[in-house]
């Protein structure tokens, strides 16, 4: 827990910056699998406590929007993609390592 507060922090303190750039995530889930409501748990306390105000998530069910599954080439889930700002990430599981998540966020 101590781990995920220090990369909050140091997320914060990279950010910190007078301009910030909104992130925008999605998360694809399927259905309502404990994976996926591990997942959107975890993706949700993330932005809460580190994207707090320039987070924009969108969770899409695979089950309800094929379709947007398939634009992206979704094979597994759950998956995170950060579309904004750019680089494009990917992540794939249930973001419980929401450390390594934050730290490859590039916040810079």
């Amino acid at each position: 827990m101590d781990e995920f507060k220090n990369a909050v922090h140091h997320f914060k303190s990279a950010a910190a910056s007078p301009v910030k750039e909104k992130y925008v995530l999605q998360l694809y889930i399927a259905g309502s699998t404990p994976r996926s409501q591990r997942a959107v748990i975890n993706v949700r306390r993330l932005c809460q406590e580190a994207l707090k105000d320039i987070c924009d998530l969108q969770v899409i069910d695979i089950f309800q929007q094929p379709h947007l599954a398939k634009d992206e080439q979704i094979l597994a889930v759950p998956t995170l993609i950060k579309k904004l700002p750019i680089p494009k990430r990917i992540f794939i599981g249930d973001m419980s390592d929401t450390t390594a998540i934050l730290d490859s966020l590039d916040p810079c």
